[in-house]
């Protein structure tokens, strides 16, 4: 079984580990210490200030001689009264300064009891704004009595009035008492209006209820007593009139004189609210009501009130200081604008012309759009004239043009045109600056933007790998896929945060993808017993796949827990805090596997790897794992029909044969392509061409050296850790009781032969292939033949058969 490494749980109130945070945390009693000190200090203020009114400036000489011990004061608090009444009372805020005992005071009891901070905060806010506002207003009094508004209200009132004058700052003041009025005490027009209504209502009620006959108004209960004497050994539980409602039209039948009640059954006269319940029992013509305690209601979720308290949790909060990399690292490589050649497009456009009409095929119009790499010009053929006729002259075209990659569109979707795409014989290069600095990718509201390039319209082309959900990128050597693979991983880079994504890289070249190694405790994702985090050996992919298969069950586990379709949803709701982590819930960051050569895993792992590849292409998308794979030879026993059926989204750069571009794209055309950077991208939908974003080793070398510069986590992602991988994911028969009878002739097959295939087993054997494959597991497992290889034969670990014998007559002594 696959070893789990138990999570601390996150404290819901700082969603973090708690054995970190022990040590710089307040605890309980400290925080009631301070309390009790603060109720004790507004309590000194207040008794300074009252005693500084009493007995006005008396102490003002003996502020200054607080060393002087035979100096005498009248403040109640001694002479560190009179310099505390002095300071904040005469020198700062006059009368307003006994808001400073409200506010010492609640927040002492604050503290004790552990209310919401952020309460707090509000409450200093809006009483020093009040303070500030009393203080200026009674400065307006400061000739007659300085004590009202004090220094700082003098001053402030004083200078107001010097640049708005007396009417302007009296003005100012009531705006501010406004201001306080509407958002401090909510007071708005409706409330006034309806506080006037209902006053208005009650008016009208109470002079109806005075002329009103006694018949037709709200029967009280207490008019209506039991005439039968009760015992006195016997109460009635009071209850209060609020809890029933009397059903005059029921009643009225029934009453024959004030004092009875008919309490028959069906007629129910009293409506009982849903939050009480009321039994009566019947005994000797007694009457007993008794109402159940009330079930305690929580009037506000837990969830609210700790986002009310603590805000939504913050994935981003461990690397809170993280500083997303910079435009300058990247390199710009033109002027960032298309030159246009007149003379070519008026050359290229009359040789069109020219050539359809050679074939008889009139024009009616033609537009051209300059492209970075590419002009697409769009014709419209005169009426009568069969699209399939256009479509057949694309050599004579190109032949015409004397160009490389000529590629028609008819029609153009969505228009009524006909697309002809042209190579620029001057191709401006279209670097990752302009791209990642476009305001269609700054502004992308994706979950993970992806910025390839630039269309033939110029436009900077961005899509989402979250909407893909699995990309499947192929071309020839040489025609930029490596360079499209570190576009995709720089705008992620550029765009979201190492708590949001992770990254698993797969580079059988080993030279690819080194780069990224620098950024491995913040973007990227490994095993556990793992060193480098980019896998580059071959043999390990097949446990990363596996593990990444782990993963994904272990995150629908959560998703079911939680009551939620997809990531998203559940990021949601964990950011809410309606999830527990001490449940195992934990903040979901995507997960993105790039594997740059993927013909070369088929080729050495076979089954081995599209299993998993597939497995996760078919389920993984709702939990937030894509992949991108990408591969040289785009052929059907590469990519199969099972991969193809789960990667929609695909980019063919320029391939070597319309048999590749159908196999890649479903269509021809990649095979028409210039190449340097020039793909067809499809969705499953239309085809769009782009011009890849180029970004060159050094760039890529200095946004990881900026990311792996900054503080990181203290590991990589750590992926769930798998076992099984050393047995290939078959359960071998290690019995020796167990083996076929045949077993010691076919271990005498495979060492003469030297070749340990079950084929070999069905031709001298003339077995079925279920048995010969059950024989091949069984010397697997008994060391005769070594494990699966692919389409390569099994090696053989046993040299001749004298070896052979010599392990018979071991295994027998044993």
């Amino acid at each position: 079984m696959a070893k789990t490494t138990k999570k601390e749980p996150l404290d819901p109130k700082n969603n973090s580990n708690p054995k970190v945070l022990k040590s710089w945390e307040i605890s309980k009693q400290h925080k009631t210490i301070l309390g009790c000190l603060l109720i004790l200090f507004s309590v000194a203020l207040l008794v300074a200030f009252v005693s500084f009114y009493v007995y006005g400036q008396e102490d003002q000489s003996a502020v200054l001689e607080l060393a002087d011990r035979t100096e005498t004061v009248k403040n109640w608090l001694g002479k560190f009264g009179a310099f505390l009444a002095d300071l904040i009372v005469y020198q700062g805020f006059g009368l307003a300064s006994f808001l400073f005992v409200r506010l010492f005071f609640l927040t002492g009891i604050f503290l004790i009891l552990g209310l919401s901070s952020r309460k707090l905060k509000n409450i200093w806010f809006w009483d020093l704004f009040a303070m500030i506002n009393l203080s200026v207003l009674f400065g307006f009094f400061a000739t007659s009595l300085p004590e009202l508004g004090g220094t700082i209200g003098y001053e402030l009132n004083l200078f107001l009035q010097d640049y708005i004058g007396k009417t302007g700052a009296l003005l100012l003041l009531i705006f501010g008492i406004l201001i306080y009025v509407i958002f401090k005490l909510r007071l708005s027009t409706e409330k006034v209006q309806s506080f006037f209504e209902n006053s208005k209502k009650e008016n009208i009620s109470d002079t109806n209820a005075t002329f009103a006959p006694k018949t037709d108004s709200a029967y009280n209960l207490e008019e209506f007593a039991v005439t039968e004497e009760e015992p006195e050994t016997e109460k009635i539980p009071e209850f209060k009139p609020s809890q029933f409602e009397i059903n005059k039209e029921a009643l009225k039948p029934t009453i024959n004189n004030p004092s009875e009640i008919n309490l028959d059954p069906i007629s129910k006269p009293l409506a009982v609210e849903k939050t009480a319940a009321v039994a009566m029992a019947v005994a000797n013509d007694d009457f007993v009501i008794e109402a159940s305690p009330e079930e305690e209601v929580i009037e506000e979720n837990l969830a609210a009130r700790l986002v009310a308290d603590f805000g939504l949790f913050d994935p981003t909060l461990d690397l809170s200081n993280y500083k997303f990399p910079t435009l300058d690292l990247l390199k710009e490589y033109s002027t960032g604008g298309i030159t246009i050649n007149q003379e070519e497009l008026e050359e290229n456009k009359n040789k069109i012309v020219d050539t359809l009409r050679n074939y008889k095929i009139e024009i009616a119009q033609i537009k051209a759009t300059v492209g970075p790499s590419v002009t697409l010009y769009e014709i419209v053929p005169e009426a009568g004239i069969r699209i399939s006729k256009i479509k057949s002259l694309e050599d004579d075209i190109a032949l015409s043009l004397s160009a490389l990659g000529i590629r028609i569109i008819a029609p153009i979707p969505g228009k009524g045109t006909i697309g002809i795409e042209v190579p620029n014989k001057n191709p401006t290069m279209v670097s990752m600056k302009s791209v990642i600095g476009s305001t269609k990718f700054q502004e992308a509201e994706m979950e993970l933007p992806i910025a390839l390039g630039k269309t033939i319209s110029n436009e900077t082309f961005v899509v989402d790998l979250a909407k893909m959900p699995h990309l499947l990128m192929a071309g020839a050597t040489g025609q930029g896929k490596s360079v499209g693979l570190n576009a995709v991983l720089t705008s992620l880079l550029y765009k979201k945060h190492p708590a949001e994504v992770k990254f698993v890289l797969v580079d059988p070249k080993k030279v690819e993808l080194t780069l990224f190694n620098k950024i491995e405790r913040h973007y990227l994702a490994k095993l556990p017993d793992v060193e480098d985090a980019i896998i580059t050996d071959n043999a390990k992919v097949v446990n990363t796949l596996n593990s990444l298969c782990v993963e994904m069950d272990n995150r629908y586990s959560l998703l079911k827990d939680a009551m939620v379709r997809n990531i998203k949803e559940y990021n949601e709701k964990f950011k809410s805090r309606k999830l527990n982590p001490e449940n195992g819930h934990r903040f979901l960051p995507y997960i993105v596997l790039v594997v740059d050569e993927f013909a070369d895993l088929i080729m050495t792992a076979g089954k081995e790897v599209e299993v998993p590849i597939a497995r996760l292409a078919q389920l993984a998308r709702a939990i937030g794992i894509h992949l991108i794979i990408a591969t040289q030879r785009p052929s059907v026993n590469v990519i199969t029909g099972l991969i193809k059926a789960n990667f929609p989204a695909r980019i063919a750069f320029r391939v070597t044969s319309k048999i590749d571009s159908r196999t890649i794209l479903d269509t021809q055309g990649a095979d028409q392509l210039i190449g340097r950077g020039d793909l067809l991208y499809t969705n499953g939908n239309d085809v769009v061409r782009v011009q890849c974003a180029f970004i060159d080793t050094p760039e890529v070398e200095k946004i990881t050296d900026f990311v792996g510069s900054q503080k990181a986590y203290a590991t990589a992602y750590l992926l769930p850790e798998y076992t099984g991988g050393e047995e290939n994911g078959i359960n071998l028969d290690m019995d020796i009781s167990e083996r076929d009878s045949l077993f010691r002739e076919a271990a005498e097959i495979i060492v003469n032969a030297q070749q340990g295939s079950a084929s070999l087993l069905q031709r001298k054997l003339k077995l079925g292939y279920n048995r010969a494959g059950r024989l091949i597991d069984q010397l697997e497992a008994a060391g005769i033949v070594g494990p699966f290889e692919g389409s390569k034969a099994r090696s053989v670990n046993i040299l001749d058969m004298h070896a052979l014998d010599q392990f018979f007559n071991n295994e027998e002594n044993n």
